[in-house]
């Protein structure tokens, strides 16, 4: 049987890999690393976690996220058994050790029958006679093929900028400052509810780190990435104070949900999390850090912060491109190019946002294709679910009207907003008490998740019975 090529060797080629294989169809992952690297990756793994390691809430219930972990979970994704496999403690989210996760997803791979994994630089469009190929190179394309697939597309890619948050010795934190635990003593996954570390900053303290953000030295762009945007979801720590002084302390530096042990009557102003980043317990992230300060200036203006004075970092912030495709004009509904249907997209460079969305789409891809190999029906996933709703925002898109005319397609994680709605909305509780405010906003929540893995349920029944036929 003919190969089905994967290019790309992160998380959604990797699964896309996966899922081909699993279903009997031989892959061949071709990977870059090492012959070529990039601004962002620093090893040669396959799966390399190159900014945060929080694969988000892990809230089956009532979060869009958390019931995408559970739909990959049950259609057998590689990178959620590996992810569950190598969790470090996160409240409620579901945060990996990076090396673990990435090992146990090349070690998966690397002794599957079916994958041939090459180390070698796709410079340009597949060979012809690769008759069904998934690009999943991601947001840190390669020039060559990047070009080559503006030319093919007819038209340019959209690109955004992407920022890294610096790691921190856990040694190195003074913890007679700063104190664990999790915003409302939240305990997820492998945790405790006393997951994360925190530094207060009284109002004095917030105003100087605010001043000092926006007056850091910063990298400096190329005259051909100044017109290019940020993604909303992951924008630099510096480019959030510059929308106002009170914004980073109602995003990622909120207080609320946390009481000081050393000094349980004083409120913080503003609190900076760190959150495990490895299984040891010994590197922590700075959750929302995310910068294109210069290394220099990182160091300065973060020792600044309570707790951190002496900080010793593992890994400085950074900052690089990401590209994607105007997806919705370009690809049909399985993710074919329509002017090569030969080529299959998947992951970030799709425009999905996120490592659990990018491996999704992987996954949805490596169906889609092996399904086509094997000369299968495969129905699209229903809409109603975390991975149909997803592809429906790829391949449909969402043009919201602004003051400026129609808005261009964008990146997104997967959110409740992207799902039908109900046919009928819940108005009582289990008490038959008439719902209200945020206990209806639950319900609700929890009713699309039901009725999504409800209809996941078929959707696999029936990609089984096409199977057997």
């Amino acid at each position: 049987m003919r190969p089905i090529h994967v290019i790309g060797g992160g998380l959604a080629g990797c699964e896309a890999a996966w899922q081909i294989a699993s279903r009997g169809v031989p892959a061949v992952l071709h990977e870059m690393r090492p012959m070529r690297t990039t601004a962002a990756h620093k090893t040669d793994a396959l799966a390399e976690l190159v900014c945060s390691n929080s694969f988000r809430s892990d809230d089956v219930a009532t979060n869009a996220v958390g019931l995408l972990h559970e739909e990959m979970r049950r259609l057998g994704s590689l990178v959620m058994r590996a992810g569950d496999a190598n969790q470090v403690p996160a409240g409620g989210a579901l945060a990996v050790d990076r090396d673990g996760f990435s090992a146990a997803v090349t070690a998966a791979l690397d002794q599957h029958r079916l994958v041939d994994i090459r180390r070698e630089e796709i410079a340009g469009l597949p060979p012809q006679e690769w008759d069904s190929v998934i690009v999943a190179t991601g947001p840190l394309t390669s020039p060559a093929l990047a070009e080559a697939i503006r030319v093919a597309t007819g038209e340019a890619s959209l690109a955004f900028f992407d920022a890294i948050a610096p790691i921190v010795h856990r040694d190195s934190i003074d913890m007679s400052v700063a104190w664990f635990q999790s915003r409302y003593d939240k305990a997820g996954p492998g945790g405790s509810g006393a997951d994360y570390i925190n530094c207060p900053m009284t109002r004095v303290q917030y105003d100087a780190f605010i001043d000092a953000l926006m007056a850091g030295d910063k990298v400096a762009f190329h005259d051909w990435e100044v017109a290019t945007p940020y993604f909303d979801g992951c924008l630099p720590i510096e480019v959030m104070a510059e929308r106002g002084r009170e914004t980073l302390r109602h995003g990622p530096m909120k207080p609320f949900g946390l009481t000081n042990p050393h000094a349980p009557q004083q409120k913080a102003y503003a609190v900076v999390q760190l959150r495990q980043d490895n299984r040891l317990g010994t590197l922590y992230n700075m959750v929302g850090f995310q910068t294109k300060l210069k290394h220099a200036e990182q160091v300065r203006i973060f020792r600044t912060i309570p707790g951190l004075e002496q900080a010793e970092f593992a890994r400085l912030g950074g900052l690089h491109r990401n590209t994607f495709l105007n997806s919705p004009a370009l690809l049909d509904e399985t993710l074919r190019l329509k002017a090569a249907p030969r080529l299959r997209f998947a992951g970030q460079i799709t425009g999905c946002e996120g490592y659990v969305e990018s491996a999704a789409i992987g996954l949805i891809a490596g169906r889609f294709a092996a399904a086509e190999r094997l000369n299968e029906k495969l129905a699209l996933p229903p809409p109603t679910t975390a991975h149909g709703a997803l592809l429906a925002h790829i391949t449909g898109g969402h043009v919201v009207t602004i003051d400026a005319g129609p808005r261009s397609f964008q990146p997104m994680n997967v959110n409740f907003g992207l799902f039908p709605l109900l046919s009928r909305m819940p108005a009582r509780g289990p008490d038959g008490e008439r719902l209200r405010g945020p206990a209806k906003t639950i319900a609700k929540k929890r009713a699309l998740t039901a009725r999504a893995l409800a209809d996941l349920a078929q959707w696999i029944s029936g990609d089984h019975a096409a199977a057997a036929e």
